[in-house]
């Protein structure tokens, strides 16, 4: 095969399945090589070769290391046929973040081992709010917290909850778990018929999905009623 034929050949006329972007989508950001993901941010190539063949001919230039690819001026990704100025700030642009994502600890994600630690976690936040929001705690294996979502906001007489929702976002995290929590504005603990109902319908549901409800938590500025405690659950 002539060998600038194969090199010519355009994006557009692979399978979907080698297409940086759609590759991406389907399979995730991992799924895709150093030179893929260039040639995502370059969005083309050139006449000659294309977009991911441009981007592994800049990596080998740069003996395939991110850290000195990182280090080029713009001029210098410049002097590549089918890089402008723009796709060489874009380039930068990238890695730069990158560096600056690398330099920054992650952070701590708390642990929450009890029915209190969830108060203390969401109190600053739903304590003294004149109405009623509810919120999911979507937590991994070890309890630590993955993200906490604030699902509904309603009047003070109850909120609205989307069941699909609810278990797509703890898909969609990889949360294992998921912990349940609302306030009541009046000031009570006792958990009406609604939240009681909805916690059996989220926990049947959870079943399903291999995602468990490990608790449902009711908090006031300064208590909280836990279904886990209570042996509601």
């Amino acid at each position: 095969m002539n060998k600038s034929k194969t090199t010519s050949f355009s994006i557009k006329n692979w399978s979907e399945d080698d297409r940086p972007r759609e590759k991406l989508l389907d399979k995730g950001r991992t799924a895709l090589s150093d030179a893929e993901l260039i040639a995502l941010l370059i969005g083309s190539g050139s006449r000659a070769e294309s977009a991911v063949t441009l981007s592994q001919r800049i990596l080998a230039h740069s003996e395939y290391n991110l850290n000195t690819l990182g280090k080029m001026a713009i001029n210098e990704l410049m002097e590549f046929k089918g890089i402008g100025e723009a796709k060489a700030v874009t380039i930068a642009a990238a890695l730069e973040l990158g560096r600056r994502r690398g330099a920054q600890e992650s952070p701590k994600k708390p642990k929450l081992t009890s029915s209190e630690a969830v108060f203390r976690l969401l109190q600053p936040v739903l304590g003294e709010l004149p109405h009623e929001e509810f919120w999911i705690v979507y937590v991994d294996n070890s309890n630590k917290v993955l993200q906490s979502v604030q699902l509904s906001k309603g009047g003070i007489t109850g909120t609205l909850v989307d069941v699909r929702i609810v278990f797509k976002n703890a898909l969609l995290l990889g949360a294992v778990a998921i912990i349940l929590a609302h306030n009541h504005p009046s000031g009570t603990l006792k958990p009406s018929k609604a939240d009681i109902s909805l916690t059996k319908k989220l926990t049947v549901a959870g079943q399903q999905l291999d995602v468990k409800v490990l608790d449902h938590v009711i908090l006031t500025e300064s208590a909280y009623f836990s279904f886990a405690d209570e042996g509601l659950l």
